[in-house]
């Protein structure tokens, strides 16, 4: 057990690139981390990793080790949970994804996973920007918009609606938008969502409008976008679950809702050239069926009003 620890180990210096980040990774000091791939290069008889002070990088014979070495790693893990008792996970789970989604959709959602997988630690990597699954060791990643990581093997999870959206406030000082055409006349704010071509984009009785809008204020961040519409600076256009909670309450209004706007795909994205584990595709399908459930829950609502 200790050689495999070993083992992982240099696979995570050597993609973090740094002895600090994987030793704090896996509750070490930078000192033992060090050690411990010493020791591993001094049994191989052959220098895995170029240290300089700037950083850490594989040599050639680490390069090819890490490429052969990290398959049988996963293949490991993959055994060990084949037969545990009853199916059950354990171990570490690393899932990523943009912030706003896994605090307001995900992370409620956890709850009965998490108990029925007690053993299971969950780590929740949230970031807006596309992870590297590879280097940050992400076991599964859930990401918003069209595919566009083709080294990666992707599911689709969901499919969410875009809302155009603006605070009563701000309605009742700039006017209400009855037509697309309109937007071009009020105050916009960017966000990560209204950087896709779709954003702008309608449908109405057969007939498609696209909209380029220059925003008035721009934000990197889901939350700060929905936060700054509800504060009444602009209108907005994102994913209504983004913003359920303000619609809701009314703190925030959605315009034009007669007119259609394309639906944004929901993936999980699994690193490839390495196995899927068995604990991300568990998370995987949970989510999937709690999105199915709500998507039939929302039709039979529509069907019944």
């Amino acid at each position: 057990m200790k050689d495999i620890f070993a083992l992982k180990l240099f696979t995570r210096v050597a993609r973090l690139g740094s002895f600090s980040a994987a030793a704090r990774e896996c509750n070490l000091s930078q000192s033992q981390a060090s050690r411990i791939v010493a020791d591993l290069e001094e049994s191989l008889g052959a220098r895995l990793l170029s240290r300089t002070t700037r950083a850490v990088v594989p040599t050639e014979a680490g390069s090819e080790f890490l490429a052969k070495m990290e398959p049988i790693l996963d293949a490991l893990d993959e055994a060990e949970q084949s037969v545990r008792e009853g199916g059950e996970l354990r171990g570490t789970l690393r899932l990523g994804m943009p912030s706003s989604m896994a605090i307001r959709e995900v992370i409620p959602r956890l709850t009965p996973f998490a108990a029925k997988y007690p053993k299971l630690n969950i780590q929740v990597l949230l970031d807006d920007k596309r992870q590297d699954l590879v280097r940050e060791a992400v076991d599964v990643a859930i990401r918003i918009g069209r595919l566009t990581d083709s080294s990666a093997t992707a599911r689709l999870i969901a499919r969410i609606t875009r809302v155009i959206v603006a605070a009563p406030s701000y309605l009742a000082q700039a006017g209400m938008p009855e037509v697309p055409a309109d937007l071009s006349r009020h105050r916009i704010i960017g966000g990560p969502a209204t950087l896709v071509p779709t954003a702008w984009q309608f449908e109405r009785d057969g007939k498609t409008e696209t909209l380029e809008l220059s925003p008035h204020l721009s934000t990197n961040d889901n939350e700060a976008t929905v936060a700054a519409a509800t504060a009444g600076m602009g209108i907005t256009s994102t994913q209504q679950w983004a913003c359920r909670r303000e619609l809701q309450s009314g703190a925030l209004v959605r315009l034009m809702p007669d007119w259609k706007t394309r639906d944004i795909p929901v993936h999980a994205y699994f690193p490839a050239g390495r196995a899927t584990r068995a604990a991300a595709r568990a998370l995987i399908d949970f989510l999937a069926g709690e999105f199915r459930r709500e998507e039939e829950q929302a039709t039979k609502a529509a069907k019944t009003d």
